[in-house]
């Protein structure tokens, strides 16, 4: 067990500092997240007038957004390392060693997890220092970062599905788009029970994504709500098993050939 653990720590710090040595994949999951939310922020402020409204700080509302845009941030990043040491050949020169297998699944998705906190942090502490408190206090921002990082464990799995299934880093960036229309059309940018359209209500009560955007939103505005808490992660939890199991699967099939 000791040694699994230490395969897994080297693998974990070895895609930390890669991924420090990229400035682009630091700094975008950083800078893109904050600069939609200043937009959103600036743009729909109007929206905080709106009879039923949760909150009066459009601010406080939209800071659930960037937790999971940065979350699809380190599912492309988890994916497109994966992909480049599969094509590489780095991954079967593991399969050489006394590595098992689950530890460079394991290790791959821990530098994902330290990114995705060091980016829930920076989140957080850009959302207090313009003012936004956490309705649920201290102990509510330590359950916002815990789902933050169970969120960035989730989707990285399924960008390490991804790479191990297709072997290319172009195939998993392009899951990039297709991931940010799932954030579009939820509850994004307005509560569902506000959105007038019947159809899109439907689409965003049926995406996932609206209940962890929902659960984060708790957090802040709320404080304690046990339903949207539940909800936010019981879902992430269902996305973490069945991307970790298959891409288990997944990581035994291509270290066989």
């Amino acid at each position: 067990m000791h040694a699994f653990a230490d395969q897994v720590y080297l693998l974990a710090r070895r895609s930390v500092v890669r991924t420090a040595r990229q400035p682009a994949n630091v700094i975008s999951p950083l800078l893109f997240p904050m600069l939609l939310l200043a937009v959103n922020a600036g743009g729909l402020k109007a929206e905080t007038r709106l009879p039923g409204f949760p909150t009066t700080s459009f601010v406080a509302f939209a800071l659930a957004v960037p937790f999971i845009q940065g979350a699809l941030f380190a599912t492309m990043n988890a994916g497109t390392d994966l992909a480049r040491d599969i094509q590489t050949g780095f991954l079967n020169r593991l399969t050489l060693t006394p590595m098992r297998r689950l530890a460079v699944l394991g290790g791959q998705l821990g530098g994902v997890v330290t990114m995705g906190l060091v980016q829930a942090v920076v989140y957080l502490s850009v959302g207090l220092a313009v003012g936004v408190h956490v309705k649920a206090g201290p102990l509510g921002i330590l359950v916002l970062l815990v789902f933050a990082v169970f969120v960035a464990l989730g989707f990285g799995a399924v960008g390490a599905l991804a790479a191990l299934r297709t072997g290319s880093g172009e195939a998993v960036q392009g899951l990039f788009p297709v991931f940010f229309v799932f954030l579009f059309i939820s509850s994004m940018n307005i509560p569902r029970n506000l959105m007038e359209i019947t159809w899109f209500r439907d689409v965003a009560t049926a995406n996932p994504v609206s209940y962890l955007l929902e659960c984060v939103r708790s957090l802040v505005i709320t404080g304690w709500d046990g339903e949207a808490l539940a909800l936010g992660f019981g879902i992430t939890a269902a996305i973490t098993v069945i991307s970790l199991a298959f891409a288990s699967w997944a990581l035994k099939v291509r270290m066989a050939r």
